[in-house]
């Protein structure tokens, strides 16, 4: 069955979250824990998560993905910057466990131009230094574009980071087709090549989410912008190919392009009528 869902505002709660998924047709859904340029973060609310449970059970709503904010760096050159990172995703792990089995995903981090092997060390360092044996969350590292210096914009340092992981059994990726494009991999002239690529580095079965986004920008471009499905560089018959391959059509799927809920709305009808 088709999971399929988009971002949408957790500032209501779980429970409005859930209802305004279903109101657009979506299986699932994506939140920020916290305001995506950082900050404190609403205090859980245990009715609206237990109401929440409920829903989606009614609902059919399984794994759902929440999202770290993007300005979380833990390979940053100041202390302060990578001790922040720490204490928040701690923190957004801690809230986590009142919403068991689901997943957080993060973008690794900008080395800054300390290099990315020192980039590496610090990310799995911070990993290391948060995950708990007991957790009932899944982690994931975010393929990433390669933007400036970015880490992650190749499936080599996203392994390297797993490598170093002393719980890796909490650990995964979330696979962007917008990224992945952008940093130069071809999923939509040779999707079965970009996939056997990542199952040598990391392994396929480390896939555990995929963020469907069409590309403002030409293959290898590394600048990382949305589009909405099929007015972008991969197009709508690539972005199905993804969604329909036997290595990915059981994983959920959030769509990040650039839409409101109408917009979203139109999009999962269309995927959900071609997904075959």
């Amino acid at each position: 069955m088709l999971q399929i869902g988009c971002h949408l505002s957790a500032s209501k709660g779980y429970l409005h979250m859930g209802r305004e998924a279903v109101s657009i047709g979506a299986g699932t859904f994506q939140f920020f824990t916290r305001n995506p340029r950082g900050g404190s973060a609403k205090a859980v609310d245990e009715k609206d998560v237990a109401a929440y449970h409920a829903f989606a059970a009614e609902n059919g709503i399984r794994v759902i993905l929440a999202h770290a904010p993007y300005t979380l760096n833990g390979c940053s050159a100041d202390p302060a910057i990578r001790d922040f990172a720490t204490r928040t995703m701690k923190d957004d792990l801690r809230r986590m466990e009142y919403l068991p089995g689901n997943l957080y995903n993060f973008h690794p981090g900008s080395h800054v131009g300390q290099g990315v092997d020192a980039g590496i060390e610090m990310i799995a360092a911070m990993l290391n230094a948060i995950l708990w044996e007991d957790m009932r969350t899944t982690v994931l590292l975010e393929t990433m574009a390669g933007k400036g210096s970015e880490v992650g914009g190749s499936f080599e340092e996203l392994r390297a980071i797993l490598d170093r992981v002393a719980l890796t059994d909490h650990m995964g990726v979330c696979l962007d087709t917008c990224h992945v494009h952008d940093a130069g991999y071809d999923i939509a002239g040779d999707l079965d090549g970009v996939l056997t690529r990542f199952d040598k580095a990391v392994g396929l079965d480390r896939i555990r989410a995929v963020h469907i986004n069409d590309s403002k920008n030409p293959l290898g471009a590394r600048k990382d912008r949305h589009e909405k499905i099929g007015l972008g560089a991969i197009g709508t018959e690539a972005i199905l190919r993804v969604m329909t391959h036997p290595a990915l059509r059981d994983k959920p799927f959030y769509l990040e392009t650039p839409n409101e809920l109408e917009g979203y709305a139109r999009e999962i009808a269309m995927l959900k009528e071609k997904w075959a």
